[in-house]
């Protein structure tokens, strides 16, 4: 580094969380945040990994040592409840947090999230195909308190668009009591009620779902199936009903390439959102040759071009929200193809 002073960054993540799946998603965020210093190869980024147990007291004390180490960002932490309790710490001392929450409600003036907004996704898609000439539509939510956060961002999309959702109803996550919450949308449909079924869950729940709507006759030629960012997963190709189905999602082709780096340097494919590692490093790496002091201000985070990542283009918005460019694509036998391709900029403002 020779005469240079170090900006420090300070990375929080639950690597030590008792949940095997956790620590599986930390060490590969850490591993893309590495992954980007070497790309980056800028050596006065001084990366400052901190384990946060998972739980909010992890977390503030993790904040705590990572800003007496005099850390000028805090990337990280991954889990709401650790974001809220980081954020007044680095409030107090005007040190931006960059964090990985998708809820939506803990970010704020100096805590951004980068994420994948479920709002965005929901209004993403909803205006496709509302574009498309669809008006009425269905949805089957997942119990909990992710089905109701979709669910309410799906009823506001839709009556923005002169919509209507004509049935809807929540399902359990044991398959077994799938049948009736499927057979019950498909009474709905009576031969043409809606033109779009809705399903925001990915994985295993949608896996469960998806064959039992055209075993009660919702024929998937007839009712375009839909989601959200949770069907960005390869293994979705594999799954018949859904061939031809819509979801956004970034624009694949970057995400691609990182990938294939990603698997060259660590001999392994890393989680879907293990990506924003790496664009989080990378902006800190890209906004470090500003002066001290400008580096990570408010008014540098939220330049209204936003940045560009391996995840597409996103921008912080001063009242801690975030928005992304997000393309929609359709599912085909052969692999996900992009039918409506991802904005290049801001200009217009989009969703």
């Amino acid at each position: 580094m020779g005469n240079e002073q170090p900006v420090r960054v300070a990375l929080l993540l639950p690597f030590n969380s008792p949940r095997e799946n956790v620590r599986t998603l930390s060490n590969a965020l850490y591993n893309t945040a590495q992954l980007a210093l070497f790309e980056f190869d800028t050596p006065n980024v001084l990366l400052i990994p901190k384990p946060t147990g998972g739980t909010a007291a992890g977390a503030r004390q993790a904040a705590r040592e990572a800003l007496d180490a005099g850390a000028e960002l805090i990337i990280g932490p991954l889990f709401a409840e650790e974001v809220t309790a980081v954020a007044p710490l680095a409030r107090e001392l005007n040190v931006p947090v960059v964090a990985f929450s998708s809820d939506s409600s803990v970010g704020g003036p100096g805590v951004h999230l980068l994420s994948f907004p479920l709002d965005q996704d929901v209004e993403r898609i909803v205006d496709y195909a509302s574009l498309q000439g669809m008006t009425r539509f269905a949805a089957l939510y997942p119990q909990g308190s992710y089905g109701e956060r979709v669910r309410a961002a799906f009823d506001r999309a839709v009556s923005r668009r002169a919509g209507s959702v004509v049935a809807q109803t929540s399902y359990p996550a044991d398959p077994q009591a799938m049948y009736d919450p499927a057979q019950h949308i498909a009474r709905a449909f009576g031969g043409g009620n809606y033109q779009a079924l809705f399903m925001p869950e990915g994985g295993q729940g949608l896996k469960a779902m998806a064959p039992l709507l055209p075993y009660y006759d919702v024929d998937p030629r007839q009712v375009k199936f839909f989601g959200t960012g949770a069907w960005d997963d390869a293994s979705l190709t594999r799954e018949p009903p859904l061939h031809s189905a819509w979801y956004p999602a970034p624009p694949p082709e970057a995400h691609a390439q990182f990938l294939e780096r990603y698997r060259r340097a660590y001999g392994a494919t890393p989680p879907r959102i293990a990506s924003l590692g790496y664009d989080a490093v990378s902006l800190a790496v890209a906004l470090s040759g500003l002066p001290e002091g400008q580096r990570y201000t408010q008014q540098t985070l939220t330049n209204e071009d936003g940045f560009a990542g391996v995840d597409g283009i996103f921008r912080f918005n001063p009242d801690g929200s975030t928005e992304r460019g997000l393309a929609i694509l359709e599912i085909r036998p052969t692999g996900a193809v992009v039918i409506d391709p991802a904005p290049m900029s801001f200009n217009p403002r989009i969703f």
